[in-house]
């Protein structure tokens, strides 16, 4: 879902320079705003604060012996064989740099230090959404629709784990479902209908966190937690106010190139490349439930 979290915003060079708007200057109100007949009206100015960021380079390889490419290509002229181990090397590749992508999002947007002090809560307990009985889903989110700045969220975050417990919650079934026992679950259109948001994203990714050569430990992605967030869909560096967005210079490429150097016959490198910064650039319209549900 990092695509969606941090769209794609383009950028001309690897370094560039891009806006944060304060967002209090929307409520600032001259304490004359009064015009004479003759006079001049209050003049007001609308401060910008230009940063500059520039793109990291994310890329990773594969290494495949031409005996594995003469062997394919032989298969394919004697039985039709549709495997082209370059093709699969590009599939497995382009994975790892999406989940590159999804990790950096995912530590960026569930960390408690992106987010004003203001827009944060921890939850524990009782009042943590996985114990049903004794937690309040409404007044949850409700908080978080009415604790962003300026622009309300438009949009919901989930970790996985999160969802799922949240989904079955009784008051929530009922707020949408109606009736008295509240058994059931709602759907992701159903939670945005309620809450008036356009999405409801759920992070589904898993990351193996052990060593190589060690057995794998896989640990999900996005955590226990949730976050509501303003997001424009087709961001760009100058002018927007959107709570983060990927910067890219460039699309994601991907080639080849030969290595006499390995094997017998040489080997084919094929290489899958972005130049790319996940940046957060208006805090103050995200907010962001720790721990919204016990860990399990």
């Amino acid at each position: 879902i990092a695509d969606k979290v941090l769209p794609y915003a383009k950028v001309g060079e690897e370094k560039f320079t891009y806006t944060e708007y304060p967002l209090a200057e929307s409520f600032n109100v001259p304490t004359d705003l009064q015009v004479g007949r003759m006079s001049q009206p209050t003049r007001v100015e609308f401060s910008g604060v230009q940063k500059t960021g520039e793109v990291n380079d994310w890329g990773v390889d594969s290494v495949i012996p031409q005996t594995d490419i003469d062997t394919a290509e032989r298969q394919r002229k004697a039985n039709g064989d549709l495997y082209d181990p370059r093709l699969r090397a590009i599939e497995g590749l382009t994975d790892i740099i999406d989940l590159g992508h999804e990790v950096r999002t995912a530590r960026l947007v569930f960390n408690a230090n992106t987010y004003s002090p203001q827009r944060k809560i921890m939850l524990s307990g009782t009042s943590q959404l996985s114990d049903h009985e004794n937690s309040n889903p409404l007044a949850v989110f409700d908080a978080a629709m009415g604790g962003t700045l300026v622009f309300k969220p438009n949009t919901a975050v989930f970790g996985d784990a999160a969802w799922r417990k949240v989904r079955t919650h009784p008051q929530l079934v009922k707020a949408v479902r109606g009736g008295l026992s509240g058994e059931g679950r709602i759907t992701r259109e159903e939670f945005a209908k309620l809450f008036e948001l356009r999405n409801v994203l759920v992070g589904e990714g898993w990351l193996n966190t052990a060593r190589k050569g060690q057995e794998p430990v896989l640990e999900r992605v996005w955590g226990p937690h949730c976050a509501f967030l303003h997001i424009t869909t087709s961001p760009a560096t100058d002018k927007t106010v959107t709570f983060g967005y990927t910067a890219r210079l460039g699309t994601r490429r991907s080639g080849s190139y030969q290595d006499p150097s390995i094997g017998i016959d040489g080997a084919e490198i094929v290489r899958v490349a972005e130049q790319a910064k996940e940046l957060i650039i208006a805090p103050d319209v995200g907010y962001f439930i720790e721990n919204i549900v016990a860990e399990s």
